[in-house]
């Protein structure tokens, strides 16, 4: 199957994309969002739904995992002790820069359920945490889309449309890179 095929895919079954699209950024997919900007760039899923879903979702997930670690995350922490070295270390930065935390969090590939339990722990008000988890998460939704899009609109300059399949390797490439620099990320945050 190449690129062709699988955005014609998309199109056909835009409503079941979309939702795929609110899951992946439930749990904060960052390729998947790459990837759906690069479909809309190519008209197989609409911006403009896009965006507000993908927000939706990065809002959605994150007041889960505040709410879940506020209910029961002591307990949850207690039972996973690999865990709770990096959660304690996470809700100290959290008590200290929880403006700066909750608007980079999403970015380094596996910190968001880790800081997503910490700010429940945390001092952190919900009315805070909602105000602040909201902004986020649409800078997140409309940067990681409009990164995806761009990159399809360069690509698509780039290659011209008889180089579909080179197209589909750069977008591999692209999405590598990003989860790549995204574990460097996360490495140089552990190691603060």
């Amino acid at each position: 199957m190449d690129l062709a095929q699988i955005l014609d895919l998309i199109r056909q079954h835009g409503d079941i994309a979309v939702g795929f699209m609110f899951a992946h950024a439930l749990y904060n997919s960052m390729l998947a969002l790459l990837f759906g900007g690069y479909a809309a760039h190519m008209d197989a899923l609409d911006l403009g739904t896009l965006i507000p879903v993908c927000w939706a979702g990065g809002f959605t997930g994150d007041t889960i995992r505040f709410w879940i670690a506020r209910r029961w995350g002591h307990k949850l922490a207690g039972l996973f002790p690999r865990l709770k070295n990096g959660v304690a270390a996470t809700v100290k930065l959290v008590d200290r820069h929880h403006a700066w935390m909750i608007l980079v969090h999403r970015y380094p590939h596996g910190i968001r359920g880790l800081a997503g339990f910490a700010f429940g722990i945390s001092r952190m008000t919900w009315p805070r945490f909602l105000a602040l988890n909201f902004v986020s998460a649409g800078i997140w939704a409309t940067a990681v889309v409009m990164a995806g899009y761009s990159f399809g609109h360069v690509s698509e300059k780039a290659l011209g449309e008889a180089a579909s399949t080179v197209g589909f390797a750069v977008l591999l490439a692209f999405l590598a890179l990003a989860w790549l620099l995204s574990k460097r990320l996360e490495r140089a945050i552990a190691q603060s």
